[in-house]
């Protein structure tokens, strides 16, 4: 498994690894793949408070690469440091002493995406770079 330590390489890898999977084909993969990206889109609740949501279901199921994935698109999306702090206190309340682990991992992902961000706000963004 490749070292995921920063944020950058850890969105290297995942551009990497997307790639592969697409290049198969697997129409049912690519499916999901869309459905995820269109639950995430601004509708009735805000582009944000989906990402912020998405964010306590993955500290609460205890998934690193999700919660890398939503903090970076909250952050995107404008979320604040408050916003992320009470979600991540959510997430810790609902799923208990087990999350604070990953919420560690949160909170210094955040603040290495909040590194990047002042450096230059596209070095967070998700899209295929050339």
């Amino acid at each position: 498994m490749a070292n995921l330590n920063s944020v950058e390489d850890w969105k290297k890898n995942r551009e990497d690894v997307n790639v592969g999977i697409m290049n198969k084909g697997n129409r049912n993969i690519k499916r999901f793949f869309n459905l995820d990206t269109a639950a995430y889109i601004d509708g009735a609740l805000p582009a944000k408070t989906k990402e912020l949501l998405g964010l306590s279901a993955s500290m609460v199921l205890r998934c690193d690469d999700c919660i890398t994935y939503h903090i970076i698109q909250a952050v995107l999306a404008g979320a604040t440091d408050e916003e992320l702090y009470e979600t991540f206190n959510v997430a810790l309340i609902v799923g208990g002493s087990i999350v604070i682990p990953h919420l560690r991992r949160a909170a210094s992902r955040l603040e290495e995406c909040r590194e990047l961000e002042k450096k230059d706000p596209k070095l967070l963004s998700l899209e295929k770079s050339d």
